[in-house]
C-alpha cells in the first residue's frame, strides 16, 4: 500500500466475505473485498479511494482497484433489496459489520496478521457443508431467497446443503410477497452467476422448493407436472426433463447463452391445453411469446434471448434433421442468420443437442443431426453470390439462383455426411 493510503491506528482493515471463505474451502477467490473499521468517507477520499457506491460507503482502492467498504449496519425500512437504512459510522464495529451478512459462511473475516475474526461460527458451518442464516435479519431482505439457491448450486459439487431452519425461513419469504419487490437486474445478475455454475439445476430446484420459482419464474415453475410423451420422454415431467437439459448442457458450454437457451427452450409446454396432452403440438412458437415476456420482464440481454427464442422456434427442426429437404435446411439457416453468425449457431446446435440427451436414459445418445447441420452450413457459406451463374437475372431473382445453389450444395453435403 503507497503511502497515500496509510491510515490512523484507529483504523482496521479486514478482509472479508467470498475472499476468506473460498481460502477456508481451498478454492481460488474471484476477487478480494475488504471492510474498513473507524474511517469517514471524507478519509477514504483524503487517501487516494474513488467512491462508486450509490447506497452505501464503497471505494476503489487507488492502486489495486479493489473494493473497501466502509463497516455499516442497517435497518429494514421498507419492501424489496433497496428497502434499507445504512449506517457506516466510525463507530460501527467489524461484528456489527458481520452481523448484518446474510450466511455465517460469509461472515468472516482475517485480519492483517491472518487471524479469523468468526463470531457466528461461519468456519464450523464450512467444515460442516452447510448453509446457514447469520440472524433473523436474513428475513428483512428477499434477494438473499436468490442468493442461498445461488450458493447452493456453486458448492452443491462440495457437498453443501441449506440449513433446515434456513430453508424454513426461505419458505416464509417466499410466500410474504416480499420477492415481488425485487429489482429485475438483481435477479437476473443472481440467475445469471447461478446460470455459470457447475450445476445450474440446484438453482431452480431450491427456488422450486421453496415456494420462490412460482413468484419469479412462472413460466419456468408451470413446466413441472405437465406430462410429455413417455415414448420420447422416458422422465414424462416436463419440469424434470427441462433440469436435465440444463445438467447436459452445463457440462458441454460455459457459453451463457446456450445455457439460457437450454433453460427456456420449452416453456410453450407449460401452456398446452390439457385437453390434447402430453402432446405439444405448436409449443416452439408458443414459447417464443413466454421467452419474450420473461426476458423482458427480467431484462435478460439481447445476445440470451435472441439465442433462446431460436432454439425454441427451430430445436424440432434439428432434430428431426434427417428427415428435412434441403430446402428445409437452409431455411433455418437463413431464419438463424447462421452464415452470419456461426458461433451463435454453435452454440444454438449445443443447446439442441442438449435437449435432446436431457432425457432419462438416453444421455449418452449420440446426436448426429448437430453434424448434418453443420455439414449444411458449411456447404452453404461455401457458395457466394460471385459464384453463381445469375446472367440475365435482376432483383430477387438473383437471390432465388443463389439459393437454388445453396440447397444443391446443402443436398450433396448431406448425402456425404
Amino acid at each position: 500500500m503507497s503511502n497515500s493510503t496509510v491510515f490512523p491506528q484507529e483504523v482496521r482493515i479486514y478482509a472479508v466475505g467470498g475472499a476468506v471463505r473460498d481460502g477456508l474451502l481451498g478454492v481460488k477467490p474471484r476477487e478480494n473485498d475488504w471492510v474498513v473499521v473507524g474511517a469517514t468517507p471524507e478519509l477514504m477520499r483524503e487517501r487516494g479511494f474513488v467512491a462508486v457506491g450509490k447506497d452505501f460507503p464503497v471505494f476503489l482502492h487507488p492502486e489495486t482497484k479493489e473494493e473497501y467498504a466502509l463497516a455499516r449496519t442497517e435497518r429494514k425500512s421498507g419492501h424489496g433489496y433497496h428497502g434499507f437504512t445504512f449506517q457506516a459510522t466510525p463507530d460501527v464495529t467489524l461484528e456489527d459489520d458481520l452481523a448484518r451478512r446474510d450466511l455465517t459462511i460469509n461472515a468472516i473475516a482475517r485480519d492483517p496478521y491472518g487471524d479469523l475474526i468468526d463470531p457466528f461460527n461461519g468456519a464450523s458451518d464450512i467444515d460442516a457443508r452447510v448453509l446457514r442464516h447469520v440472524s433473523p435479519a436474513f428475513g428483512e431482505d428477499p434477494l438473499r431467497v436468490l442468493r442461498v439457491a445461488k450458493f447452493a448450486a456453486r458448492f452443491h459439487y462440495l457437498g453443501f446443503r441449506i440449513a433446515e431452519e434456513t430453508f424454513a425461513l426461505m419458505r416464509q419469504m417466499s410466500a410474504s410477497g416480499e420477492l415481488d419487490h425485487l429489482v429485475a437486474e438483481r435477479v437476473w445478475q443472481e440467475t445469471r452467476a447461478a446460470l455459470m455454475s457447475a450445476e445450474p439445476r440446484v438453482f431452480f430446484s431450491v427456488l422450486r422448493d421453496c415456494g420462490a420459482l412460482k413468484v419469479l419464474f412462472p413460466e419456468i415453475d408451470r413446466l413441472f407436472g405437465v406430462p410429455q410423451p413417455e415414448k420420447w420422454h422416458p422422465e414424462v415431467d416436463t419440469g424434470l426433463h427441462m433440469l436435465l437439459v440444463l445438467d447436459q448442457v452445463s457440462r458441454m458450454t460455459p457459453s451463457l447463452p446456450a445455457r439460457f437457451a437450454a433453460l427456456v427452450h420449452d416453456l410453450g409446454k407449460g401452456t398446452t391445453p390439457a385437453n390434447v396432452l402430453p402432446s405439444h403440438h405448436g409449443h416452439e412458437q408458443r414459447g417464443v411469446k413466454l421467452i419474450a415476456q420473461l426476458c423482458e420482464r427480467l431484462r435478460v440481454p439481447n445476445d440470451c434471448r435472441q439465442l433462446a427464442e431460436l432454439v425454441s422456434r427451430f430445436h424440432t427442426h434439428v432434430h428431426r434433421a434427417k428427415e428435412l429437404k434441403p430446402s428445409t435446411m437452409l431455411e433455418v439457416l437463413e431464419s438463424t442468420r447462421a452464415m452470419q453468425q456461426p458461433e451463435r449457431f454453435e452454440d444454438f446446435l449445443l443447446a439442441c443437442e442438449a435437449d435432446a440427451r436431457g432425457r432419462t436414459g438416453l444421455e449418452d445418445n449420440p446426436y448426429p443431426q448437430a453434424d448434418l447441420f453443420r455439414a449444411a452450413l458449411k456447404a452453404a457459406a461455401a457458395i457466394r453470390s460471385e459464384d453463381v451463374n445469375t446472367e440475365g437475372r435482376i432483383g430477387p431473382a438473383i437471390g432465388e439462383a443463389i439459393r437454388r445453389a445453396r440447397t444443391k450444395a446443402i443436398k450433396e453435403a448431406v448425402a456425404e455426411t
